[in-house]
């Protein structure tokens, strides 16, 4: 049709460079000078053909770090600190406190008669029981007995903090929301006046009401998420024996089981995605590729993981973190258990959550 330009195929993705002149250069200088910046010359950088992440798969040695920790004990108390946490800090993001760009992680421990005092912040925080016992967590009035494999929640805005009452140094991995939380700039904290929160509620109430696939029948939620505070590591465990015994096994995941929150059946924390797996000795996983920055913490076990293009050795304790759609493959040199937490969570609900399987 005369006046209109001839349509054509397009022959230049937009990661192509814009021709540059000395016309366009000038523009570009003036639209500056009024805090203006052509999306054409920055779109590759913002709009990405696939996921791209800063932070490299990496894995932290427990019997590395733990001499760390301990040392950590003798230089500052757990009051002092208010939280005694060695953060695990990726290679690919130096300075920037946490393990990937959407995940927080790091290793907290309390000595005997210690108290790491009452707080609460917007971040949703998650503990994973390492080493000890005789130690717990109070949420909002409720204690909870931690023991090695537990999966210890403190959801967001609520009142919590931790106590060793027995004889040995208490380990957990924390794991945090607050990247995701802080890019935001929705967080908030708050110091209790007193050391503690007072207790108002029978011990793992929360569990034993919850937990049986029953409620309260007047039980009205008051936030999202779970109601329980602590997932048992000795269920969990009987629970991939269960599924052992009779149920086909993923090429992919092993036997692995997902952390509910048993009110609605979505994951037990809103922003995180949280699974525990067996790999049975010899087996070799299939590569799996994900959108979700997933941590992995070896509960029992030892193998070897390939993560994108580097191979890394594993057993009890260590931590692994897998970047966003890094190929991933577990080999299993003995039978082995593994907990993960991931931002699986928060990409489901925003709908951008993508696998790719084999």
């Amino acid at each position: 049709m005369a006046g209109m330009e001839t349509l054509t195929a397009r022959t230049k993705s937009i990661d192509e460079a814009v021709k540059h002149t000395a016309e366009r250069a000038g523009f570009y200088e003036r639209a500056a000078a009024l805090d203006l910046t052509p999306l054409w010359t920055v779109i590759s950088n913002l709009v990405k053909t696939e996921p791209s992440p800063k932070a490299v798969a990496h894995r932290w040695k427990y019997e590395e770090v733990r001499p760390f920790l301990m040392e950590a004990c003798s230089l500052v108390s757990a009051a002092e600190a208010e939280r005694r946490v060695l953060t695990l800090q990726n290679p690919g993001l130096r300075g920037l406190s946490r393990v990937a760009e959407t995940l927080f992680c790091g290793f907290q421990v309390i000595n005997p008669g210690e108290v790491a005092p009452a707080h609460r912040h917007t971040q949703s925080a998650l503990r994973f029981i390492v080493e000890g016992s005789n130690a717990y967590t109070a949420v909002d009035g409720e204690r909870t007995m931690m023991l090695p494999g537990d999966f210890v929640i403190t959801p967001t805005w609520t009142w919590h903090d931790h106590e060793n009452i027995g004889d040995a140094p208490m380990v957990w991995v924390d794991g945090l929301d607050t990247p995701v939380v802080n890019a935001m700039n929705a967080g908030f904290r708050e110091e209790l006046d007193e050391q503690q929160h007072k207790v108002t509620k029978p011990d793992d109430s929360s569990v034993i009401e919850f937990g049986y696939a029953m409620a309260p029948a007047d039980f009205q939620p008051s936030r999202p998420g779970t109601p329980m505070i602590n997932y048992p590591y000795r269920r969990a465990r009987k629970m991939l024996d269960s599924m052992r015994a009779h149920r086909k096994i993923s090429p992919h995941h092993g036997h692995m089981l997902k952390y509910l929150n048993p009110l609605n059946g979505d994951w037990a924390m809103p922003t995180l995605a949280t699974n525990m797996r067996f790999l049975p000795q010899g087996m070799t996983t299939s590569p799996y590729r994900t959108t979700a920055t997933t941590v992995f913490v070896i509960v029992e076990g030892e193998g070897v993981s390939r993560i994108g293009d580097v191979e890394m050795g594993w057993r009890e304790h260590d931590v692994i973190i897998a970047p966003a759609w890094a190929a991933q493959e577990f080999e299993a040199r003995r039978d082995s258990v593994i907990f993960s937490y991931s931002d699986r969570a928060v990409q489901e609900k925003l709908n951008i959550w993508r696998e790719v399987l084999g």
